[in-house]
């Protein structure tokens, strides 16, 4: 199984294949997805330190240009675990003034991956 790590040393497993944002928030991280994981909104934004996949889905890669984020963040709610990755999430209800993460996005990425090389 791949391993996550945060910044501040906290590691933990994450099933193959698992989405990224509902790993993060399956082992306790308190990341923000308001849009429900449909790579509209970029509350679900990380920053990789390593392990960055190679591709993206197009949706990914589309909201990051519009937003000209390409190259500084991902979405988590877009990639999937599949290697050891070291991230660090960016939005967090505890940093924050949001009151909840946002709906718990599907266990499928949505909209339906259409991967590109990012």
């Amino acid at each position: 199984m791949p391993k996550i790590t945060l910044p501040d040393g906290t590691s933990f497993e994450a099933p193959e294949n698992k989405r990224l944002v509902l790993a993060l928030e399956d082992a306790g991280i308190d990341i923000l997805h308001r849009c429900g994981g449909n790579a509209r909104c970029t509350t679900c934004r990380v920053v990789f330190r390593a392990g960055e996949p190679s591709v993206m889905t197009r949706a990914e890669r589309d909201r990051l240009t519009a937003g000209l984020l390409v190259g500084k963040v991902r979405l988590s709610c877009q990639i999937l675990c599949r290697q050891d990755m070291s991230v660090e999430p960016v939005y967090r209800v505890s940093n924050g003034d949001a009151d909840s993460s946002g709906d718990r996005p599907a266990d499928d990425i949505t909209p339906p991956a259409e991967w590109v090389s990012r």
